[in-house]
């Protein structure tokens, strides 16, 4: 019997089809409120299935797998862990971390969520992807992007709907968004440290089943991802799944049994000892060379594209995707994808690093991708605070030609969900991640970060002073800078994380974006910059052939004065007729002015 895998409605039956190579025996469970039903699968090869009469639809399921409980040999078969569908689409309940999830024999129906038989939906009419390369990319997480919105109803709010309200859209039209880029919205799993600690995963980069979405954030299921996406399109504005493909929230071998560990522990990465392979610093790594993974893989983006619409993906610990167990620029899945008619002209970006061997890659991937560039992070904060000089800056202004050639291919951020909030670069040298109950070790230790004389708040207005004319530095060369650009949801009005550069496990107010004291001043400012950027967009994809380069007198600049670290800015004209742009950097008086077709700000 063959067919797609997952839970399938079929005109007079439901199919429901899992990969097990390993399994000795395998039941489908069906719930009809707590009471359990189990019916045996047939196996064809590494695949079993079972047809069953009737349209199931919104019917309640999950797996239990017998064979040997042998995991020194990779085998962790136990009947009475019930196990997700790594197929499914939709679940009943979120998940919950318990120490019952790793113990032989403990049943855990009790607590595992159940999936959902998805109703037959049509495919999508195939439109072009809303974004294109040098627009803005919003990086949100809906929870804490919507909870403490005045103007979304309250039941809406911490959920994908949300994102649909006409108070947020108009947010986004005023900052000329091109995209939102969302945090996962699929269900994850906290890791095991976190409840006895008394906090919750709140990043969402921690999956059980990868095209699953969470109940909480999208209690909607696929109908509430679609209607969102739709009502963002219809303004312009394209949607983009941050995704998690690099390892599934089941940890080390102290972690649950919920998934592939229970099903086919053969789709984790493993050493020539068997021991698991942890590129990813999560306890596991997906292994990229198993045929069976890259299908999975390759079903979860055609699933968001063909079923919701979604215009591209950000891909977590991207080289993960080309490791077997090295990274290959050349590795299966990115032809794969270039070649599959639903996802050939998504938009497609890399992480480019990963903590195995060999793990930064940044430059690294297929010519049709964009990445995140780091060192365009580093070097602009680097910059501003006095530690380099002009020509790394204008490197990175220009496209970050190093890394990439003259194609650009850049994402361009000045901080992103993991670091430092923007406004807490220039309030804070220091991290300081306390709250997350690590004694403060967690978190990189190195940020370009300075205070401006003092470590968090302050009422100097001084200081308060010298920190506004840094973030408006920043902020303008990222607008002014060629490449797409990031810029991270409540940046551009002075959200702070308190110092927090690891926030991953603060779920509260106090992370939430507070639409009230939002800085609207400094929102105004990038919704200026943002505009003027947007008039003469495709001049920022890649730096135009006519340039010319003057030091801050107007003289041209010289080999001396690129390598004088007494320098403290430069003059970049670019374009020609009509079609141009000027950017004029000056470290001396924390200034930025951008000049597009005539326009200046400053």
């Amino acid at each position: 019997m063959t067919g797609p895998l997952g839970a399938t409605v079929l005109p007079r039956t439901t199919r429901f089809a899992v990969r097990a190579p390993r399994a000795a025996a395998l039941n489908l469970c069906l719930f009809d409120a707590d009471t359990e039903h189990r019916i045996a699968l047939a196996r064809d090869g590494d695949i079993w299935s079972v047809e069953l009469t009737g349209d199931l639809a919104g019917r309640r399921y999950g797996y239990r797998a017998d064979g040997d409980w042998a995991p020194e040999r990779g085998c962790w078969f136990d009947p009475a862990k019930l196990l997700v569908d790594p197929y499914a689409t939709e679940l009943d309940r979120r998940f919950v971390q318990a120490p019952i999830l790793t113990e032989f024999g403990r049943d855990t129906a009790a607590i595992v969520p159940r999936a959902t038989v998805p109703a037959p939906m049509p495919d999508i009419t195939p439109e072009p992807p809303r974004f294109t390369r040098g627009g803005l990319i919003y990086e949100l997480n809906v929870r804490s992007f919507t909870m403490l919105h005045p103007d979304v109803p309250e039941a809406l709010r911490g959920t994908v709907a949300a994102l649909a309200h006409p108070a947020v859209i108009a947010h986004l039209r005023k900052l000329h968004v091109s995209a939102v880029e969302l945090m996962p919205i699929v269900a994850w799993i906290d890791e095991r440290h976190l409840p006895p600690l008394g906090l919750r995963n709140a990043w969402g980069y921690n999956p059980v089943a990868p095209m699953a979405l969470d109940p909480g954030l999208c209690p909607g299921g696929v109908t509430e991802l679609c209607d969102m996406v739709r009502a963002l399109h219809a303004e312009g504005i394209g949607v983009i799944l941050d995704i998690v493909l690099n390892h599934l929230g089941e940890s080390d071998i102290y972690g649950g049994i919920l998934c592939l560990r229970g099903l086919d522990n053969d789709a984790y990465a493993h050493a020539p000892d068997g021991s698991l392979i942890n590129d990813t610093g999560c306890g596991n790594t997906l292994d990229f060379g198993n045929p069976a993974v890259r299908a999975l893989a390759l079903d979860t983006l055609r699933h968001f594209v063909r079923r919701c619409g979604v215009d591209g993906f950000r891909f977590d610990l991207a080289p993960v995707l080309a490791r077997s167990p090295g990274f290959d620029a050349n590795a299966p899945i990115f032809a794969e994808i270039a070649a599959d008619p639903w996802l050939a002209d998504r938009v497609m970006i890399a992480e480019p690093w990963d903590i195995g061997p060999g793990g930064y890659q940044l430059g690294h991937f297929p010519p049709d991708w964009i990445e995140w560039n780091d060192r365009f992070r580093d070097d602009v904060r680097r910059f501003w605070r006095g530690d380099i000089g002009i020509g790394p800056l204008a490197t990175r202004l220009a496209g970050s030609s190093d890394r990439f050639g003259p194609e650009c291919r850049s994402v361009n951020f000045l901080a992103a969900h993991d670091g430092f909030a923007l406004a807490d670069i220039v309030a804070y040298a220091e991290r300081h991640n306390l709250a997350n109950g690590e004694q403060g070790r967690d978190g990189h230790g190195e940020n370009h970060s300075w205070n401006h004389g003092t470590e968090g708040p302050s009422d100097d207005p001084a200081i308060q002073a010298a920190r506004k004319t840094s973030l408006r530095a920043l902020l303008g060369t990222l607008f002014a800078s060629t490449g797409t650009i990031m810029l991270t949801a409540g940046d551009e009005c002075g959200r702070s994380q308190h110092g927090n550069n690891n926030a991953y496990a603060q779920d509260g107010a106090a992370f939430w974006l507070d639409w009230e004291q939002r800085d609207r001043e400094l929102e105004d400012h990038v919704a200026m910059l943002s505009a003027r950027r947007a008039r003469a967009l495709p001049l920022f994809t890649r730096l135009p052939e006519q340039c010319d380069w003057f030091d801050l007198s107007g003289i041209p600049m010289t080999d001396e004065a690129w390598q004088n670290p007494a320098s403290a800015g430069f003059l970049l004209r670019a374009g020609t007729g009509p079609h141009r742009y000027m950017v004029r950097i000056d470290r001396n008086n924390g200034m930025v002015d951008l000049d597009v077709e005539g326009a200046a700000t400053s």
